[in-house]
């Protein structure tokens, strides 16, 4: 099947219907996510159990130390979001050599997210506080270029915390509070769209990390939520893969990046 139809087909599938999240499915979101950072919070409360053990404990850490990242989807069946689906991914790796301090000099530095994540983020900054410091709560935004099939430019702010148990073991939780998708992105025309203009394609994203020295390196693991419109009837075939791949995808991305900046 041409690209150019499956493009036509997703675009049709997402004008019909709404364009904001239906309030049900915003609920729902957060009910489930309530729940998710309640078993992070038990996580991170102890060294035993800090993140979640993989696959077969020691075989797979022994993946992990060659390099190997594992990859996970947690998203129920049937989470009963009307009118939203909501994707759940989990990942992990391992940096030989590199420690939590690495770890968090290199995601506070917002103003390298553009060069480090490049081609997806476009634009990154701390709106605040602006101290010469990134303090461990802060806001900021970030303007994020996805292409498959089709290429959807948004401009997303975050709430962003950081903590720690000790110096070898830290996470942080980032909840977002704006997506807006933009039209005509890097032309004199660019706008944000309206809410009845909109494709839907992201109405929530929130992102978790917990990472810990070990083995003589960094184990990090990266849970990512996001909630997106719903896949009108009759469209599946042609449009779930398209919306179930973004967010493997995205988060696959961010965590190779984080590894590959590591190394360096």
């Amino acid at each position: 099947m041409g690209r150019a139809f499956i493009s036509v087909l997703i675009l049709s599938a997402c004008i019909a219907g709404w364009s904001e999240a239906p309030p049900a499915a915003v609920s729902g979101f957060n009910d489930y996510v309530g729940k998710v950072e309640s078993r992070l919070a038990t996580q991170h409360r102890s060294t035993d159990g800090f993140r979640i053990a993989v696959g077969t404990g020691a075989q797979t850490n022994e993946r992990l130390r060659h390099g190997e990242l594992v990859l996970e989807q947690l998203t129920p069946e049937n989470p009963g979001l009307p009118g939203a689906l909501l994707h759940h991914w989990r990942g992990t790796a391992f940096v030989r050599g590199a420690t939590a301090a690495d770890f968090e000099r290199l995601m506070k530095n917002f103003g390298d997210y553009p060069r480090r994540f490049a081609p997806q983020v476009v634009q990154a900054r701390i709106l605040s506080p602006r101290d010469r410091r990134t303090p461990d709560h802060f806001t900021a935004m970030m303007r994020v270029r996805q292409h498959h099939v089709i290429t959807v430019v948004m401009d997303t702010a975050y709430d962003i915390q950081y903590g720690s148990l000790d110096a070898q073991h830290g996470y942080s939780v980032s909840r977002s509070t704006r997506i807006s998708e933009i039209g005509l992105a890097g032309t004199p025309q660019e706008h944000a769209l309206s809410d009845t203009e909109e494709h839907g394609f992201l109405w929530r994203m929130n992102t978790y990390w917990s990472y810990e020295e070990r083995d003589g390196g960094l184990y990090m693991q990266i849970e990512s939520i996001s909630l997106t419109r719903a896949i009108p009837t009759g469209l599946g075939w042609a449009v779930r893969p398209y919306v179930e791949s973004v967010p493997r995808e995205s988060l696959e991305f961010t965590l190779r990046a984080v590894c590959n900046a590591l190394k360096r």
